[in-house]
């Protein structure tokens, strides 16, 4: 096939906007979830993890289904648009029902909320990524490239939450309801996939014929019985899932404590915030070239390589300048780390069940670490502070690391996916 302008394709148009607007929907009051609650309503470490806790707990659940309702609709969008709609009830949510519930019924406010997150955003997010990889399988083009979109409207909506938190953390959750109905509305009427020349244009026949029939559930519920997916489930609960333990649930606070007030130190958070994410958006786009230089097993080591030296460099580092500049190797940590994983299981494993490998292996995976790990880690923050714990965060991620080493298998091995191309 002719090689063709990327921005010609109008499937890798659809796409990028589509997890644009989520990723900003979500950006826009996710990046500062772990402030409204520590800074605004006044919870300790302990409590901040007993809400994470239980946002895992629910995702957790919630994650498979998607995954598995995915790949039962193959490329149609009727759980995206779902999940929009829910997206645009945060505003309401979060200024009527949930801050007053968790102050007057903690534990009832913290699983209605979980209960909320977890099919508005925190198991939509995978399944917009697992929906976009599809299509870009499908359609030609690299997930990377969409997904870096992603990671720029979350750069955007963090730089502006930063300044409009400031004034009112309302304001970003409001926001927040409003791009989602954005993105409920080009869900609804925009339909590249209808258009017969542009599918006979861009159409990959090879991916087409591989999933000209969906996942059986035989074949979804298969994918527990595969012994190379519990190794790999077991490397992301002991990495993935402290470094988001560390990044949203501790690091936002951490940072904001080195300033004068809150406020500058909310809206300097928002900032650094911004600029890390517009260079993993940067780092979204490279990651694929990446891959096809070095492999998809050497990417993901590089991934928890850089990794451990991040979370490490925050414990030892005392002055915000040095904090700022090791916080933005988070960009190439996440593009390598979650890139890497992704293609990873389209190269080791049946593309038809994408979704649910990603979902179980990935996402559902850092979910059970995460309802593990989160008080406990909480209750470590309170009892010794952050640069320790940090540095025993580091420390656990560098066994992680260890250990990948010996269960990632070369990309040459087991080949039962979409093979890897090399430059």
């Amino acid at each position: 096939m002719k090689k063709k302008s990327l921005f010609k394709n109008p499937f890798y148009r659809f796409d990028s906007l589509n997890i644009l607007l989520f990723f900003t929907a979500w950006g826009i009051w996710w990046s500062f979830f772990q402030i409204w609650l520590t800074n605004t309503l006044h919870f300790s470490g302990e409590q901040v993890g007993t809400i994470y806790s239980f946002n895992s707990a629910i995702t957790l659940i919630l994650m498979f289904v998607y995954g598995a309702i995915q790949d039962r609709l193959g490329l149609k969008r009727h759980l995206l648009i779902f999940c929009s709609v829910m997206e645009m009830l945060l505003g309401p949510f979060f200024t009527w029902l949930y801050a007053p519930l968790l102050h007057s019924s903690f534990y009832l406010g913290t699983f209605l909320g979980s209960l909320y997150l977890s099919f508005a955003f925190l198991a939509a997010s995978p399944t917009f990524e697992a929906v976009t990889e599809r299509i870009s399988r499908r359609y030609r083009f690299e997930y990377g490239q969409a997904r870096s979109w992603g990671s720029f409207g979350y750069a955007v909506s963090a730089l502006l939450a930063g300044f409009l938190f400031t004034i009112s953390p309302n304001l970003v959750f409001w926001l927040s309801s409003f791009i989602a109905l954005l993105l409920f509305l080009l869900l609804i009427f925009i339909h590249p996939e209808k258009n017969q020349k542009m599918i006979d244009l861009y159409e990959n026949k090879v991916e087409n014929a591989k999933e000209s029939s969906t996942a059986s559930l035989k074949e979804i519920f298969g994918v527990f019985k595969m012994k190379a997916l519990w190794q790999i489930i077991i490397y992301i609960i002991f990495s993935w899932t402290f470094y988001t333990v560390f990044d949203q649930q501790m690091f936002p606070q951490f940072f904001t404590q080195f300033f004068a007030t809150k406020a500058l130190g909310q809206q300097m958070y928002g900032v650094l915030n911004s600029v890390e994410v517009f260079l993993e958006a940067i780092m979204m786009a490279c990651v694929p070239w990446l891959m096809k230089k070095i492999g998809v097993r050497k990417t993901l080591l590089v991934g928890i390589t850089i990794m451990v030296i991040r979370i490490g460099g925050c414990g030892l580092v005392t002055n915000p300048l040095g904090v700022s500049c090791i916080k933005l190797l988070h960009a190439p940590e996440t593009a390598c780390f979650a890139l890497g994983l992704f293609r990873y299981f389209t190269l080791h494993f049946d593309t038809k069940v994408s979704a649910t490998l990603y979902m179980v292996g990935y996402q559902i995976a850092a979910q059970v670490g995460q309802i593990i790990f989160s008080t406990p880690l909480g209750d470590l923050r309170d009892h010794i502070g952050y640069s320790h714990t940090f540095l025993v965060i580091s420390g656990i991620t560098l066994i992680a690391g260890i250990y990948a080493n010996f269960i990632l298998k070369k990309d040459n091995v087991d080949v039962n996916g979409q093979p890897l191309s090399k430059d």
